[in-house]
């Protein structure tokens, strides 16, 4: 005979909410232990900051053949770096660390499923990356003067390659996390290809002038298509000459954005099951 009361069985019956809710959720609570850490608050946000005034006072003058600051062109360049840096750097250190300490081990006894766990961390990611973005735009105003495009439909050009390089990058970073066996040394591996993709991207000076050697090497990855992306939504149509297309070719930079986010939502979940396979996640 059953004597559990009603409202139990009610409660047990009751369907367990689905990836959508738990990622959100989930979601939610990172973002709050984040935004708690004021250490990691300051330091996530302070890098792209500190880069772009660095850059922004070196490099002086304009693009040659445009009226177009140099400083603007490394905006729109810092900004990418920024949606990198947030997105697969964080995520790629945070995750390996989460399934060296059992934090992934203990998430398989929750309601939790991996691809609400992907979406909980993308929400972080795409909260960390929006303070970035208006923290830049602000200090760029305050620092360079830099105008924010006043066009509704570059605004909406800087929304969707902004979630599309988010999205790309966070899924990248939780896969190579996820394969990452040397945990402890992580952030001195993805350390040294950063910082050489920032310089064969054209994040801080126009991507046209590098090499084409280096310009090749640079469009696998992307990088360079974000800050491609970035400098079509926020700097004039002026400087699209100075592009290897003398374009901004928006429909490759979308294509390449999407093949990113696609591939690393894949590689996430094989490299999950590979953790569940082996018992470590």
């Amino acid at each position: 005979m059953n004597t559990l009361p009603a409202a139990h069985r009610a409660a047990r019956d009751r369907p367990l909410p689905g990836a959508v809710r738990t990622g959100l959720l989930r979601g939610r609570a990172e973002i709050r232990v984040f935004f708690r850490n004021r250490t990691a608050l300051v330091f996530g946000t302070l890098l792209p900051l500190a880069l772009m005034l660095l850059f922004g006072t070196l490099f002086k003058g304009s693009v040659p053949g445009t009226s177009v600051p140099v400083h603007d062109v490394v905006v729109a360049g810092v900004l990418a770096s920024g949606v990198m840096s947030a997105a697969f750097n964080t995520l790629a250190i945070g995750t390996a660390l989460e399934s060296g300490d059992g934090t992934l081990k203990r998430l398989r006894g929750t309601p939790l499923s991996p691809s609400a766990y992907f979406w909980s961390k993308a929400l972080l990611v795409l909260a960390l990356c929006a303070v970035q973005l208006v923290l830049v735009l602000a200090v760029a105003w305050a620092a360079f003067g830099f105008v924010p495009p006043a066009s509704p439909d570059r605004w909406a050009l800087l929304l969707w390659v902004f979630v599309l390089g988010v999205l790309a990058n966070c899924f990248l970073g939780i896969g190579v996390g996820s394969l990452v066996t040397d945990r402890r040394g992580i952030g001195a591996v993805l350390q040294f290809p950063f910082v050489l993709l920032q310089f064969v991207s054209g994040v801080y000076y126009p991507f046209g002038q590098l090499p084409d050697a280096l310009q090749q090497v640079g469009a696998l990855f992307p990088l360079k298509w974000l800050a491609q992306g970035m400098r079509a939504a926020l700097l004039p149509d002026t400087l699209a000459a100075e592009e290897p297309a003398h374009a901004w070719e928006l429909e490759r930079v979308s294509l390449a954005l999407l093949a990113w986010t696609v591939g690393g939502l894949v590689l996430c979940v094989l490299a999950q099951r590979r953790l569940l396979r082996k018992g470590l996640s």
